[in-house]
């Protein structure tokens, strides 16, 4: 009993060691002006699609914060107070077997629009092998979803941290997957209609029409963690 004990506050100890090391900016981030959009202790800075503050079931702990699927009480998409035009976004997460979520940028908070996804692109989150909607190529993680499959596969292994990273700069549009470059294309081009015109946005009146926006991590009834989101403003 005296060894499971010691075993248990080992975990406990380095876990709360991990938790003080992550979301923290490196002295070279900080030097090029990267932020922390979530500083591993609570949601400040965030609140949920259409509402003043964070639903209940964004769990903060250990330096993550989570979606709970089993929470009946405030579901809902989080989203960042700021907006943002051009930026880099920089962030790891975690997806539970057959998960799905994803990370939408440039959303437009309004309440004609009732879901984050019905103005913002999404860089796609999936357990590639078994979620269900992996009948796709773009609809895979690492994927401008429904709309630029992934150049190459980078996604690891359920229950492994995943490094993503978003640039956006005056339409330009980067995505990386564990170091990886996935997708690049730039918005609001001819080519941009022809690939709306052939997804399922076609017609979609305010989808990808704003070019500042907020920041959502996506509740689609999935259990999914995220840590170290850092952003910079370009």
């Amino acid at each position: 009993m005296k060894k499971i004990a010691i075993l248990i506050l080992l975990v406990a100890f380095y876990c709360a060691a991990y938790s003080q090391q992550s979301n923290r900016l490196t002295t070279a981030e900080k030097k090029a002006h990267w932020t922390l959009l979530f500083n591993g202790k609570n949601t400040t800075g965030w609140h949920t699609y259409l509402k003043p503050d964070a639903g209940a079931a964004w769990k903060v702990s250990n330096g993550t914060i989570e979606l709970d699927p089993a929470e009946k009480d405030g579901r809902g998409d989080l989203v960042s107070n700021k907006e943002y035009e051009n930026f880099e976004l920089a962030f790891q997460w975690n997806i539970s077997e057959e998960g799905n979520s994803g990370l939408i940028f440039l959303v437009h908070e309004a309440p004609e629009y009732h879901a984050t996804y019905e103005t913002g692109p999404e860089y796609q989150l999936l357990d590639d092998q078994k979620a269900e909607d992996n009948k796709k190529p773009n609809h895979l993680a690492g994927s401008l979803y429904d709309l630029i499959a992934p150049a190459t596969k980078a996604v690891k292994p359920v229950g492994e941290w995943n490094e993503s990273r978003i640039r956006l700069e005056n339409g330009h549009l980067t995505f990386w997957l564990n170091g990886k470059q996935v997708v690049e294309t730039n918005l609001w081009t001819e080519n941009w209609k022809t690939l709306l015109e052939n997804s399922k946005f076609k017609g979609w009146k305010g989808f990808a029409a704003y070019h500042k926006g907020h920041i959502a991590l996506q509740d689609h009834g999935h259990k999914i963690s995220f840590r170290n989101i850092r952003i910079k403003e370009l």
